[in-house]
């Protein structure tokens, strides 16, 4: 099964040291600036499941959904923006989330709820909408390149963006608490187990040693270089906390 990385061992364990900007835990040290560990050797990794594998993914996929929003927000109002955060977001889309992630699905998770004739009808929609990402994509990634040249351009990319952003937000919500939770009634534990491991395999073959650290770094970098990394500016203003 996968290794378990610093995000989780936040939710799971206690005793955490703060100090100098970053946390130690667990044997896992990391940098809260770019979201790459560094682990201890000597110490033994927890175990985390496919479920808990795929749903971190879908949380990348909404920080880079955020970007396409805020990508959306400057292009309608005029402003300045640099093409290359819409080309480098649009290249991780293709490269972690359509080449990686939905092929996980594709390839792993789709055929045992076809073979058990389990949600077919969802996974059926689910296929469809990863053909029409890929192609929304593509168009994206010919857009980024020259699209602030013209408003016609500018008028397409959002267009684009927007279509790509209504679809995967509903998308990945059935998948998290529809498909995803029913993975374990359709296979054995051992089987279970194996996803896991071949998903550890399949992201490294493709990412490297960082695996999905290093992409989630490239995505930070985006959000810094917007000026939308700071969670706090996403609190309503005037809302008081409770207690």
């Amino acid at each position: 099964m996968r290794k378990l990385n610093h995000r989780r061992s936040f939710l799971k364990h206690s005793g955490i040291l703060v100090a100098g900007g970053a946390a130690t835990l667990s044997g896992v040290s990391f940098s809260q600036e770019n979201g790459v560990k560094n682990r201890r050797p000597g110490k033994k990794e927890e175990e985390v499941t496919p479920v808990e594998d795929l749903a971190r993914e879908h949380g990348l996929l909404n920080r880079l959904l955020l970007i396409y929003d805020e990508v959306n927000q400057r292009l309608s109002s005029k402003e300045d923006l640099d093409p290359r955060h819409v080309a480098d977001s649009a290249g991780i889309i293709r490269n972690f989330i359509e080449d990686y992630h939905e092929k996980l699905e594709e390839d792993y998770l789709f055929p045992r709820f076809e073979k058990a004739n389990k949600l077919t009808d969802l996974v059926s929609v689910l296929r469809q909408q990863h053909q029409a990402g890929r192609v929304l994509t593509g168009k994206v990634m010919h857009l980024a390149t020259d699209t602030f040249k013209s408003p016609a351009g500018r008028a397409a990319l959002t267009g684009l963006l927007t279509q790509f952003v209504r679809m995967y937000r509903p998308h990945e919500a059935r998948e998290d608490t529809i498909l995803f939770p029913a993975i374990r009634s359709i296979v054995s534990d051992n089987e279970y187990d194996s996803l896991g491991e071949e998903f550890e395999k399949k992201e490294h073959q493709l990412f490297g040693a960082e695996g999905f650290d290093g992409v989630l770094g490239k995505v930070a970098r985006i959000e810094k270089a917007l000026g939308i990394y700071d969670l706090r500016q996403y609190t309503p203003g005037g809302v008081k906390s409770e207690g």
